[in-house]
Order: C-alpha cells, then sequence, then structure tokens
C-alpha cells in the first residue's frame, strides 16, 4: 500500500482564539478537517473525483503518532506538540478538533494577529493514506462519471495554519494523486497529463512538481519529517 504524502486544506471551522494570562500568546481552537464534506473536484474531461473524510479516519493515528502544529508547513515554525501536550487533537461529530497552546515566540504572536484580522483562517494537514474505499457512479443525465475517494484510515504527520492552500486541481496535487497505488485504471487515466502537457523542456521523470501551496519542496520536506520524527 502506497505511503505517499499527502496535503488537505480546510478553512478552520469554529476557529477561536482565546486570550490567556497576561502576555501569554492566545490558544488557537477550531476543526482541522471536516468528516463527510465533498472535496473540490480533482478531475478533467468529463469525469469528476471528489475526496471525503469518514469518521474515525483519525481514531487510530491520534493514539500512535507524534504529531506537530506548523505554520505552512515549515518545521522551523513550530506551534506545538501532541506529546509536550501544547497540541491537542480529537475527533468529535463534526471532525478533528484542534486546540494549540503557541510558544511565547514573535512568529507565533504574529500568526495569531494575522488570524484575529482574518487574514489566515485555513488549516493543512499532511499525511498518509492506511485505508480508503474508491466508488463510482455515472449521471445518467449528464454524461458525467464521478469517483468519490473517502479516507478510511490516515497516517497524521502534522497540522499547519496555511497562508495559501493546495488547491486539488494543481500539477502538484494532481501528481500527489497519481503515486498513489490503488488509484482506479479509470482515475488514473483521467488525471495523467496529456502528450501536449509533457512536451515542455522541464518534461522529465526526475523533475520535481511545482509547489503551488508552500515554499519548501517536497523532497526537503520528507527529509525534515525523517530528521526530526526519529
Amino acid at each position: 500500500m502506497s505511503k505517499a504524502m499527502e496535503r488537505r486544506v480546510f478553512t478552520l471551522e469554529g476557529l477561536q482564539i482565546e486570550q490567556r494570562g497576561e502576555g501569554e500568546v492566545p490558544s488557537i481552537r477550531g476543526h482541522a478537517a471536516v468528516f463527510d464534506s465533498d472535496s473540490e473536484d480533482y478531475g478533467r474531461d468529463g469525469v469528476q473525483i471528489i475526496e471525503r473524510i469518514a469518521h474515525g479516519a483519525f481514531s487510530k493515528t491520534l493514539q500512535e503518532a507524534d504529531v506537530r502544529a506548523l505554520i505552512n508547513h515549515n518545521p522551523d515554525l513550530i506551534l506545538g506538540r501532541n506529546r509536550a501536550k501544547t497540541l491537542s487533537l480529537a475527533e468529535d461529530e463534526q471532525g478533528l478538533a484542534v486546540e494549540i497552546d503557541p510558544p511565547s515566540t514573535q512568529y507565533a504572536r504574529d500568526l495569531v494577529t494575522s488570524m484575529a484580522r482574518g487574514d489566515m483562517n485555513q488549516m493543512s494537514f499532511a499525511f498518509s493514506m492506511v485505508k480508503d474505499r474508491w466508488e463510482k457512479a455515472k449521471d445518467d443525465t449528464t454524461g458525467v462519471t464521478t469517483y468519490t475517494r473517502t479516507l478510511l484510515e490516515v497516517k497524521l504527520y502534522d497540522v499547519s495554519v496555511v497562508t495559501f492552500p493546495a488547491y486539488p486541481t494543481t500539477d502538484a496535487s494532481v501528481r500527489s494523486m497519481l503515486a498513489l497505488e490503488d488509484v482506479p485504471e479509470e482515475v488514473r487515466n483521467a488525471l495523467e497529463p496529456s502528450r501536449e502537457e509533457h512536451s515542455g523542456v522541464n518534461d522529465s521523470s526526475d523533475a520535481e512538481p511545482v509547489q503551488a501551496d508552500h515554499s519548501t519542496g517536497e523532497r526537503e520536506r520528507r527529509l525534515q519529517l525523517i530528521r526530526y520524527t526519529l
């Protein structure tokens, strides 16, 4: 089963910034993922590909994983860690509930200010899929075929407050989907770039995907994960 790294972005539902003691950085609360909510369409050429998260998808990983809260997936900008009890993660009826106890650092204070202003209100989580389910349905009226992927169990690496979301239709996200081993062949064909899209000067099997959402390259991101999870 594939262990490819994936990221998903949600608006931080029910965002609360709660002041604590005098001089302390306020805590951050909200839901970083919502259950049974359809994603944007990943597909193309008359094929729709949507994704949703099932209740219980995080239950096992929350008991086992060493998870960090970061800014823009940057391990140098850490906000909390579940094993340090500065990050609380729990499943409830709505989704993945998050409470972060940020450090008294300038970057954390700047983040809270930006969130209070509404400049940043989205959160991304990095994970690898453990178990999922694909379902296919065709609309007889429109002729559109829809594939629905339900995440049943995931391994969580980090939750990050992000400036820009990673939209599923970006090239980097499509390539991430193609890296998975269990994608149905029809879905893979719908996601594969055309020959024209492969005709550019950067067309190479060794080329790194464009990071449309964050400045840190995926290769460096994985190296950083290995470093700080050892």
